[in-house]
């Protein structure tokens, strides 16, 4: 297997952390990690954890070896401190996520697992950034990307991402419905093995709208999409209420779920399995896996992290 690419992420968040947390053991795959040397040199002095940096600079990338890590060196022109934000450090994170979709798409990598950023602090550089999936999109040509995180439990994938609740309504279009329902369902089968997969939907609207009641987006632009897809031949759920939807009676019964927006889905998700859950864009050519989580600020450089996100985002590529 081609080794896995892996961006550190903001460098005052804990992504430097997991890395350098998870390398401390023999590895059965080849990681070729994309950031600053010295920053995460002086990260792992800070958590008393002996390190290793080989640079790379093209050819062969060796497995995993304890306390080591293969770097593709990108350098940070301003310093860091542990749990404190600089928007200097946003273009830095941009460079590691293009460096690392560059080396997908050249074939040097099999995949992307990537750290967690901070949007704002980005936004704060002058760099329009709504999130790592719609940058990945952008980077490969893709009009529409499909985020899901995945555990042990529940597959959920989105129809909008970071939007303010308000802008929401304005994207359940049917165009958007449409490609979201069969990018899940493609990827399913495709990436996942799985023959026929079956496909549960949130409603937009508390009750699904409850007839119109609560809101017509159900019957005049979510149900009629859906009902087309199941004629032609796609286990899909016309929309149900999302309170009710995410129990253990629907849930056993399906392979994902889709929801109309970011915090109807991914609570749910996240309160079933936090830490133990990977997000994944589909849609892409490439694979980009990351782990489920924020930059936990005030808990970098302390040794605390939990690398399990991570580690299960890494073992997606096994």
């Amino acid at each position: 297997m081609k080794p896995i690419a892996f961006t550190l992420g903001e460098p005052a968040g804990i992504g430097p952390d997991l890395l350098i947390q998870w390398a401390q053991k023999k590895q059965p795959f080849s990681v070729l990690a994309i950031g600053c040397p010295q920053h995460l040199a002086l990260r792992a002095q800070q958590l008393s954890l002996p390190l290793d940096i080989n640079l790379w600079q093209g050819g062969d990338i060796p497995p995993h070896t304890a306390s080591t890590i293969t770097l593709c060196p990108i350098a940070i022109t301003a310093p860091v401190v542990a749990g404190q934000l600089n928007p200097k450090h946003g273009q830095y994170v941009v460079d590691m996520l293009r460096k690392a979709c560059d080396l997908c798409l050249q074939g040097v990598t099999c995949g992307v697992v990537t750290g967690p950023v901070h949007k704002a602090n980005i936004n704060a550089a002058g760099i329009a950034f709504s999130g790592q999936t719609e940058f990945f999109a952008k980077q490969c040509g893709v009009d529409k990307p499909v985020m899901m995180l995945a555990n042990q439990h529940v597959r959920v994938a989105l129809v909008t991402t970071h939007l303010a609740l308000r802008e929401v309504p304005l994207h359940i279009t049917t165009e958007n419905i449409e490609s979201t329902v069969r990018i899940v369902h493609q990827s399913l089968q495709q990436q996942m093995g799985i023959g026929a997969p079956k496909l549960l939907v949130c409603g937009l609207n508390p009750h699904a709208g409850e007839d119109g009641y609560l809101g017509r987006e159900e019957i005049d632009i979510i149900n009629p999409c859906l009902r087309q897809l199941q004629q032609q031949g796609m286990d899909v759920s016309l929309a149900m209420p999302a309170d009710t939807l995410f129990t253990p009676q629907y849930l056993k019964q399906c392979d994902a779920v889709i929801a109309m927006y970011h915090d109807q889905g991914l609570p749910v998700i996240k309160s079933m399995g936090f830490g133990a859950t990977v997000n994944i864009t589909l849609g892409l050519p490439i694979i980009r896996v990351s782990v489920d989580h924020g930059t936990a600020l005030s808990l970098a450089g302390s040794g605390k992290a939990n690398i399990d996100s991570l580690d299960m985002a890494f073992r997606c590529f096994a």
